[in-house]
């Protein structure tokens, strides 16, 4: 079950303080399972010192962005820095370290085994503002609406690739699209491509905020911040204007099962 390159791909913004040592436990946890992995952070012009703080780390590949675009895009250009290495498997997780290094391996160990094309980290546990879990909720209540069946968690940040579906993934999503990850998991399920779906724990945001700053300062925590409710607002028309509509662009994406690719033990997935 051993990679021969592991590709751990992730956007960040403002996460100086605890992205170094996720980092570590990252690759204390996926070490066993791949001959070499390289890190690509790409830094969405944060103002902490993300990138200082990563300086001089052999195996972490610091890309600043030319301008501050947000989470979506930001991720898009991750996973394409990702799939120009040629890796085995690429795994995405965000920057503010809110799951487990173990929990991650565990993802990678699942992509090998299961012959998925695909491994979702499903949130549970989560300890992020009630009216983001309630936004999940009601999103992924519109997903299962439209496409007929549910997805556990559409937006989930932590996902381990095979680059062939990746690749065709990315190449069918606006470079600037502010929730790629929910037109992932809809093309994903109408292309009929394997996805393996494993519970991992969603721990709080590492470092000395708990929100962080994605989303400007928080006057009143219990209310949802005005940038997030605009943004929502946003992600939702791109999401009916890209995938849900009648025509939309990815609704006729049609992804030939990549799951034929040989397994990295050699063997041949189906």
């Amino acid at each position: 079950m051993q990679y021969a390159h592991l590709a751990v791909v992730m956007p960040a913004y403002n996460e100086a303080e605890g992205i170094g040592g996720f980092i570590d436990e990252i690759r204390s946890a996926v070490a066993p399972l791949a001959d070499r992995i390289t890190f690509v952070v790409a830094d969405d012009r944060s103002t902490d010192g993300t990138a200082a703080a990563l300086a001089g780390i052999a195996d972490v590949d610091v890309q600043t962005q030319p301008a501050n675009r947000g989470h979506g895009p930001t991720a898009l250009a991750a996973y394409r820095a990702g799939l120009a290495l040629s890796p085995d498997a690429v795994v995405h997780v965000d920057g503010d370290g809110q799951f487990l290094g173990s929990e991650i391996a565990a993802a990678v160990r699942a992509l090998s085994r299961s012959g998925a094309d695909v491994v979702h980290g499903v949130r549970h546990s989560r300890t992020d503002a009630w009216y983001r879990r309630v936004l999940t909720a009601c999103v992924r209540l519109l997903i299962a609406t439209f496409v007929g069946r549910g997805v556990p968690d559409v937006n989930t940040p932590l996902r381990v690739y095979r680059p062939e579906a990746l690749q065709i993934l990315v190449n069918a999503v606006p470079s600037d699209a502010l929730v790629p990850h929910v037109h992932f998991s809809l093309a994903e399920v109408r292309a009929g491509l394997a996805v393996r779906y494993l519970r991992v724990r969603s721990i709080p945001r590492r470092g000395t905020s708990s929100t962080g700053t994605m989303w400007g300062r928080v006057s009143r925590p219990s209310l949802p911040p005005k940038k997030l409710v605009m943004f929502a607002i946003d992600a939702l028309r791109e999401v009916w204007s890209w995938s849900l509509r009648p025509g939309a662009p990815l609704r006729a994406l049609a992804l030939e099962a990549p799951g034929r690719v040989p397994a990295p033990d050699g063997s041949r997935s189906s």
